[in-house]
């Protein structure tokens, strides 16, 4: 992704990039943010006019924040909890039947702290299938998520975390193997 390198002399994001997402910004509050709870289907229907690839029965709360949502594949029946960041300055893909529960701030973006821009740094996370990122949790830039996984509440992800292991913690490692009995 193209961005300027050194934030002490100009924007992160190109002039083209800021207005879509003012616009964005303008449609998330007027017609996204306060839609009633069950309009789903309402809210994917905002999300793909605004490229978003969106799964059929996609539950996105309404007071899920999205950086930009061009930035955003959502599996089909994947569900997204209210007061949800999606920081999606880069690419967040969501697999099919996960939850991100309320509250958890998944981050695509970061800053170079050894430089004296503090240039903008930018890495794709990637959800699998059949995971629960459970409430508060935060994600960061770069991270995969592996199917069958599950992360415990207001863990600190900061690495690739492995297929059917229940995780938790800060920092976030794997606990022990998901048995799934049904």
């Amino acid at each position: 992704m193209m961005v300027n390198t050194d934030t002490r002399i100009g924007p992160s994001f190109s002039l083209s990039n800021r207005f879509k997402r003012l616009f964005w910004n303008i449609v998330y509050v007027l017609v996204f943010k306060y839609s009633p709870k069950p309009f789903h289907g309402w809210r994917r229907f905002i999300l793909k006019l605004f490229k978003a690839k969106v799964g059929k029965g996609v539950h996105v709360y309404g007071k899920v924040k999205i950086w930009a949502p061009w930035n955003l594949e959502l599996a089909d029946f994947c569900g997204i909890g209210d007061n949800t960041i999606l920081y999606s300055q880069d690419k967040i893909s969501i697999g099919k039947n996960t939850v991100i529960s309320q509250g958890s701030h998944i981050c695509t973006g970061t800053h170079n702290y050894e430089s004296k821009g503090f240039e903008l740094i930018t890495k794709p996370i990637t959800i699998g299938a059949n995971v629960w990122i459970a409430a508060e949790a935060f994600i960061h830039p770069g991270v995969t998520i592996e199917d069958d996984c599950i992360i415990g509440a207001r863990s600190v992800v900061m690495h690739n975390m492995p297929k059917g292991f229940i995780c938790a913690g800060f920092p976030c490692k794997p606990l022990k193997k998901r048995i799934i009995k049904n």
